[in-house]
């Protein structure tokens, strides 16, 4: 039989348990390999042991916590180094001293730099759309408006000049009116760029092209961690409140084209639908006030929100994800007892072509409905709520996890 590889995304709007589904995935495939395909240091993956240890990933894969699992970062992966480092560090205090030695990332990866992040934020100001505060967004911005001197981690060495050009183009890309605060201060600061790279420089990240890896691990099961969630895709997502990243599998299937693994697309959702910050959420209610350890209302990301099970946007989601093979449900322990039935509108399938302006226009139209949404709820019929799942939904439930740990899954 073939090796599988499990390609994890989300199909809400990110928050939905990603990290312990891949971490409950690696353990019970004893896969070798997990691969972030999206995304960039704005993840927040939490992995808690059943000894209490626990980690929010954000670059490094959530299969970290077991001996041997290494981490690639795919050509995709909008890689922050100095946010590495930290996060090395804080994966030593939790037990795991040797993520840098188990961590490779293609030399294609672009690289988010202090500038970056600084004109990010200051853009969010004036905007409210949505941001992490990290810089992802603003790196692949940059990259695309100016291709050609867009910073890979496989040029960094040799990267003082393109840095300077970075923060003098990012300083002069900004509106007079943004805040003179700590982030201007960085941006008009030309020493940084030199004193940052002497840091990113130390860093012992091995580069090893994405066809490499494939070819090193095509006979062990692989994990594919996405990032976010499908709702806040950047081509299928409710505009503006999107991310710069494909949150499909469109990516990692990319990956495996040449790969001899069995593929199985696992969808995750939570009990609940969940989004932090600014955009529509349909479903929202007061009346879930539930705790959240691992998901704070402080920060860039803005309050978090939660809304009641609505299949109807997870359809939605599923459908854009090019279906799921299998569902993983998570935070069953606390299921509620409402779903949305029906809106008071038709949620329409995007069809002009991706990255075109038609396509930002449906985006942008069906964000307006979406807003404006008025839900019908109706109660969770009594019995198994992942059978009921299936059936709403029309996909198998192939995990349920009824807390945090790898020892709170049941597989199905």
């Amino acid at each position: 039989m073939n090796p599988r590889a499990f390609i994890v995304t989300g199909l809400g709007f990110g928050d939905c348990g990603k990290g312990t589904v891949t971490d409950a995935l690696t353990r019970r495939f004893d896969a070798r390999l997990v691969v972030r395909f999206n995304g960039g240091a704005q993840a927040g993956h939490n992995v808690v042991l059943p000894d209490g240890r626990h980690h929010t990933f954000a670059q490094f894969g959530a299969g970290s916590f077991v001996e041997g699992v290494r981490t690639h970062l795919a050509a995709h992966v909008v890689v922050h180094p100095t946010a590495l480092a930290v996060e090395a560090d804080y994966l030593a205090r939790a037990g795991v001293p040797d993520a840098f030695s188990r961590l490779t990332a293609d030399p294609r990866c672009l690289v988010t730099t202090p500038f970056h992040q600084a004109a990010g934020r200051l853009r969010e100001r004036l905007s409210g759309n949505g941001t992490c505060g990290v810089g992802v967004g603003e790196t692949v911005r940059d990259a695309l408006a100016h291709a050609d001197d867009a910073l890979r981690m496989g040029a960094l060495h040799g990267a003082a000049d393109q840095l300077e050009r970075i923060r003098v183009r990012l300083l002069e890309s900004l509106p007079q009116d943004v805040a003179k605060d700590s982030d201007w201060s960085m941006l008009q600061d030309p020493s940084l760029a030199q004193r940052w790279l002497d840091v990113v420089r130390a860093l012992p990240v091995r580069l090893v092209t994405d066809e490499e890896v494939a070819r090193a691990h095509r006979d062990h099961s692989i994990v594919f961690e996405g990032a976010q969630g499908i709702l806040l895709d950047e081509h299928h997502g409710f505009h503006p409140h999107t991310t710069w990243s494909t949150c499909t599998a469109r990516n990692a299937l990319h990956w495996l084209r040449h790969s001899p693994h069995q593929v199985e697309r696992v969808g995750v959702l939570r009990s609940t639908l969940t989004r932090h910050g600014a955009g529509p959420l349909p479903s929202e209610s007061k009346e879930l006030r539930l705790p959240e350890p691992h998901n704070a209302s402080a920060g860039w990301q803005g309050a978090f929100r939660i809304g009641w099970f609505d299949p109807i946007l997870l359809r939605y989601a599923m459908a854009a994800n090019g279906g799921v093979d299998w569902l993983a449900l998570t935070h069953v322990d606390r299921r509620q007892d409402r779903f949305v039935e029906s809106y008071d509108f038709k949620l329409a399938t995007l069809t002009a072509p991706e990255g075109s302006a038609e396509r930002l226009a449906q985006q942008t139209a069906l964000t307006r409905s979406l807003s404006l949404a008025v839900p019908t709820l109706a109660p969770i019929p009594d019995g198994d709520f992942a059978d009921w799942v299936e059936r709403a939904l029309s996909a198998p439930v192939g995990l349920t996890s009824h807390g945090p740990t790898h020892a709170d899954k049941r597989w199905r």
